[in-house]
């Protein structure tokens, strides 16, 4: 069976729903299915990191593992004078992306299938963002964190939102070892949203 919201092909009955949330003060419509992350609405972790996101308004953006698009279209509406690609290995979460950008007007992002960064690494960002998919192990959470350092401009920063019991302190010393600079911006119950930031070194 591949019913995991971090499969290529759900296979899951179809089971739509449209839902609306206020975020950042910006009512969204968002339009859910089975088979994807948080389909019966925005997880406690996505909102948590959404409400802190400190994003230029002319920033190229990263949303990784975008599922339905919570993140990412907020974080277009932020950089509104930017540009925010949006990837996820599920075929699913990409097509219900692509819809919710439509429903809510959002034109400046692209939706990518990708395996982690595979559709992406020849693009550089000034912010990536993630929900990493903790079910999907801890090797993809660290992929995601190693290989993303490399995706980011000078200064770029990559932000993260992890539950303590699911793997906060381990996730902190990773960022900790590839970036050596990393805040954490705000916690709330039990939630973490750390920054690590891209120190201004030339890139590969």
């Amino acid at each position: 069976m591949s019913n995991h919201y971090y499969s290529k092909t759900p296979d899951v009955q179809h089971d739509r729903k449209t839902l609306e949330f206020e975020l950042r003060g910006v009512r969204l419509r968002f339009t859910t299915d089975a088979g994807v992350f948080s389909k019966s609405g925005i997880d406690f972790g996505s909102r948590v990191l959404i409400d802190a996101l400190d994003i230029p308004v002319d920033a190229e953006v990263l949303d990784v593992g975008c599922g339905y698009g919570p993140i990412g279209l907020s974080a277009a509406k932020l950089a509104t004078k930017g540009h925010v690609t949006m990837i996820d290995i599920n075929e699913r979460a990409i097509a219900l992306a692509q819809e919710n950008a439509k429903l809510n007007g959002i034109d400046n992002i692209t939706v990518k299938q990708s395996d982690v960064y595979q559709s992406v690494r020849e693009n550089r960002y000034d912010a990536i963002l993630t929900n990493p998919p903790i079910r999907a192990g801890k090797s993809v959470v660290h992929q995601i964190f190693e290989e993303g350092y490399d995706l980011l401009k000078p200064g770029g920063s990559m932000w993260v939102v992890i539950q303590k019991k699911q793997g906060a302190p381990s996730a902190e010393a990773k960022l900790l070892e590839r970036f050596g600079n990393v805040e954490e911006v705000t916690k709330e119950k039990g939630y973490r949203i750390f920054r690590a930031i891209r120190e201004n070194a030339v890139i590969k």
